[in-house]
This record gives structure tokens, C-alpha cells and sequence, in this order.
């Protein structure tokens, strides 16, 4: 028997992944919500950010995004050629006018995203990272359905549903949050050295948060 496997969240405190809720989230997340978590300020701040990436409709050819645990909305000013958006509500995926695949998939239940390697130009993550009990699980698997050279956006601001956040994201503050998303991403070993930045004018709204990378060339 050889040796086991090093943790991938060594170094993180005990329970940080933990969530004051720890049901089935498919019970959480069976209500439609159809409504936005953050203000027209930080949603205009996200199309921004992925105009910037040239991962929208009004990039040079086509692109094909992966939105995870999306919903109803995804916030691209202009909507990609494909939007394949994953999420735990059928209602509200079913409800995103912008999408064109849709997924029900469980992430915390299940860290594999149902998608083939090198399948998408770019993948997205909109105000959800707080959710995830195995994160870099779930980040690695993204960069094998991303392919080289594609961009990771994970964005945040400081809106919850504090029973299903993890403690660690409860406990911690904006600045935290960003250093605590670069180093799960890093962790992954498949991306660049993340950028952190805020997206929003400082005490002005709902801050909009980003942490950006861009996968490495396959090995």
C-alpha cells in the first residue's frame, strides 16, 4: 500500500469547510429563486469583467462558457454563442434566457463536473464560491473541462445564505475572501497565479470581487 495522498486543504483550519446547514442542499435549493443577490451596480460589474475576458457575445468568434452553480441569470451584457449553466435548480436554469445546456449537478454532493476535457473556452462562477465544501475539487475539475489558455472568473461580493456558506467564509472579511479564493484556485495547480481585484468603487453598493487565472498549457 503506497503512501496517502497529501490533503489538499493542509493548512486550513478544522471545519472550514463545514456549514452551519449540513442537509441535503438539494432540499435548500428546491424553491426557485428567481431574483438577483447582488445590486444593479456589482451585476453590471460582472459583464464588465467578462466583456474584459472576451468570453461574451461580442468576442471575435464563437464561445462556449461554463456558468457554475448558475441560476435564472448570468450576468453577461452579451451572452455567449453557448452557455452551458450548472446549478441545483431545473426551474431556474430552465428560467435563463441566455443559456443553451443546462445542467442539474450537485457539487458538493459530487466535485466532477459532467463535462468532457477541454470542452469550454472559458468558465465562469458568480457569487457561489462561499458554497462549496470541496472547493478544490471542484476548481481542479474545472480546468479539465477548460481548455489551455481559457479563463477562470470567480466572482463574490458580501451576500450570503450564512447557513450554507462555509464557516471559514463567515469567519473571514472582503480582503480574507480573495486571498482565501487565489489560494484554492493555486491550489489546483492547473492555472496561472490568480489576480484579485475589486471590480466596484470602494464603499459605494454591493463590492464585486474578482479572482481571475487562465489555465495552463496541458502537460
Amino acid at each position: 500500500m503506497g503512501p496517502a495522498a497529501p490533503d489538499p486543504y493542509a493548512g486550513f483550519p478544522r471545519a472550514f469547510f463545514e456549514r452551519a446547514d449540513d442537509r441535503d442542499d438539494a432540499v435548500f435549493y428546491a424553491p426557485p429563486r428567481l431574483v438577483t443577490h447582488i445590486d444593479d451596480a456589482a451585476i453590471a460589474a460582472v459583464g464588465d469583467l467578462y466583456a474584459e475576458l472576451a468570453i461574451d457575445g461580442t468576442a471575435p468568434g464563437p464561445r462556449r462558457v461554463l456558468d457554475l452553480m448558475s441560476s435564472w441569470v448570468s450576468h453577461f451584457r452579451t451572452p455567449p454563442s453557448e452557455l452551458v449553466v450548472l446549478g441545483m435548480n431545473a426551474d431556474e436554469l430552465a428560467a435563463n434566457p441566455a443559456a443553451t445546456e443546462r445542467v442539474v449537478h450537485d457539487l458538493n454532493a459530487d466535485p466532477r463536473v459532467p463535462l468532457p476535457d477541454a470542452d469550454v473556452d472559458a468558465v465562469v462562477c458568480c457569487v457561489s464560491i462561499d458554497y462549496l465544501t470541496r472547493p478544490i475539487e471542484v476548481l481542479a475539475d474545472a480546468g479539465r473541462v477548460l481548455r489551455p489558455g481559457g479563463p477562470l472568473a470567480i466572482t463574490f461580493s458580501n451576500r450570503c445564505f450564512p447557513t450554507k456558506a462555509v464557516r471559514g467564509w463567515l469567519s473571514t472579511d472582503d480582503d480574507q475572501h480573495g486571498r482565501v479564493v487565489a489560494e484554492l484556485v493555486r491550489r489546483t495547480g492547473l492555472f496561472d497565479e490568480p489576480h484579485v481585484e475589486l471590480r466596484t468603487p470602494w464603499g459605494v453598493g454591493d463590492p464585486l470581487f474578482a479572482v481571475t487565472a487562465t489555465r495552463l498549457a496541458t502537460r
